[in-house]
């Protein structure tokens, strides 16, 4: 006969079970939110754009030399292709204090002129005062009473400039001109060098907050800005940095000051003097196109700045539509090693972009002068974006989508800046267009047209580019 289970023994036996079976329950729920919280990520990095809409600047950093204008980088266009615009404004004998960004960074000089420097890593300091120097066949000394320097090379950059940031390189911007300099600027955050979130950043070296006025409802959005723009030095401990640097604790305490100047600060006295060579801009540019023989292409030699708006050197070209100018790795070689580009468009009146789509490269337009209007279809066969747009005014066409631009009466002009250093566009009209390539009966068939109405589909423009006149004007 068998004996009976003390009810003790079941108790603990029954326990033990509902205590497993608890834990089976926990883990599988932990698994479904963890799947869930994936998924979700997931969705968040698909590219489920709805609408484009052309927008300004939601942000504002007020400085005491300037303003610092931000593109809300949590708007869908901009998560899409993931890319931040900000918009930098420098009153006269103004500095924008040296930072650094995670991300590479294209900038375009929409107005006046000044000096860019950068401090690239393991490079020598090539520009040097205190002793004689040859060049172009003349002597120069230091002048007299002048302090001993030396620095990296400093960049003289004028309206219609490209320039190019690499991730993670200290620069600064210096405004010697009579007017504001006006630089509009988009950094890349799904760049490779980006190993940080996709999250618009930059390290500053010097400075702090003045103040910031934003329409992002989110707090917490406004809470990340807030921490995205911070002086470094602020935080270390001071007897630590004066170790570092073999400077007295008081100099390390004013480099750690809470300054209440903002990021762009005005200079004391006349302004800054660097170490500057004296040949003129043309001189310079003629100067270096003569000695590039490609040895010179390293990475400390790298060009940084391309003239982003010369008629004269304009890749496409139609007397009656108007012109673009590319800046990319061929024209300026540090592109390739960023992975960006960009161009330049200026629009004739009534004249038109032609359709296409970029094949590797998201873009981001700026409009530099007049409006137009723009329309960009998705992959659902509906129209994202439909709409005038004006200076002033940033908008997104992400990778393949099909896009078209007509300039108003007094004709447009944008940059538009791209996430690959060799964009490719696939026109929908024109001598190289993807319709151009097929043959008529595939035209025929697919549009249920006339081989008549398909072989004018194909040839009505076939002599002009990506620009078209308006129909009333015939390409020369």
């Amino acid at each position: 006969m068998a004996k009976a289970i003390p009810i003790a023994t079941l108790t603990i036996f029954f326990l033990l079970v509902s205590t497993v079976f608890a834990q089976y329950q926990t883990g599988q729920q932990s698994q479904q939110q963890q799947q869930q919280f994936q998924f979700q990520q997931q969705e968040a990095r698909q590219c489920r754009i709805q609408r484009l809409a052309a927008s300004q600047p939601n942000q504002r950093i007020q400085s005491e030399g300037g303003v610092t204008e931000m593109w809300n980088e949590f708007e869908d266009q901009f998560q899409c292709v993931g890319v931040a615009a900000v918009r930098n404004i420098i009153q006269q004998n103004c500095l924008s204090l040296p930072n650094f960004s995670p991300s590479p960074r294209l900038v375009y000089i929409q107005q006046g002129q000044g000096l860019i420097g950068m401090s690239i890593p393991g490079c020598t300091e090539t520009y040097q005062s205190g002793q004689q120097s040859v060049r172009g066949g003349s002597v120069r000394t230091t002048r007299q009473g002048e302090q001993r320097d030396q620095h990296q090379k400093v960049h003289r950059v004028r309206q219609g400039d490209i320039v190019a940031l690499p991730a993670g390189v200290a620069h600064w911007c210096y405004n010697d001109g009579n007017e504001e300099l006006v630089a509009v600027s988009v950094n890349d955050l799904n760049n490779n060098a980006n190993q940080l979130e996709q999250k618009s950043r930059s390290f500053y070296l010097a400075g702090g907050h003045q103040q910031i006025y934003s329409s992002v409802q989110s707090a917490q959005q406004q809470q990340q800005q807030r921490e995205t723009f911070q002086n470094v030095f602020r935080a270390f401990d001071e007897n630590l940095m004066a170790e570092a640097f073999n400077l007295p604790v008081e100099v390390i305490r004013r480099m750690q000051q809470e300054d209440q100047r903002g990021f762009i600060v005005r200079v004391t006295g006349e302004g800054m003097r660097m170490i500057r060579p004296q040949e003129d801009e043309e001189y310079e540019e003629r100067y270096q196109s003569r000695r590039a023989n490609g040895l010179e292409e390293v990475y400390c030699n790298f060009k940084v700045r391309q003239y982003l708006d010369n008629p004269k050197e304009a890749d496409i070209y139609v007397r009656q539509a108007g012109r673009i100018n590319h800046a990319n790795g061929e024209k300026l070689p540090i592109l390739n090693y960023m992975d960006m580009s960009a161009e330049k468009g200026n629009l004739y009146p009534n004249a038109m972009h032609a359709p296409h789509w970029t094949m590797n490269a998201h873009s981001v337009f700026y409009v530099t002068r007049g409006e137009a209007h723009v329309q960009v279809v998705g992959s659902n066969g509906q129209t994202v974006l439909n709409d005038r747009v004006n200076q002033g005014d940033l908008f997104v066409v992400p990778q393949q989508f099909v896009s078209t631009i007509r300039a108003g009466n007094d004709g447009f002009e944008y940059v538009a800046f791209k996430t690959s250093s060799q964009p490719m566009k696939s026109p929908l009209v024109g001598y190289t267009s993807a319709l151009k390539a097929m043959p008529i009966q595939v035209l025929a068939n697919s549009f249920q047209i006339s081989t008549q109405e398909a072989q004018s589909l194909k040839y009505n423009r076939e002599h002009q580019t990506m620009l078209l006149p308006p129909r009333a004007v015939r390409s020369s």
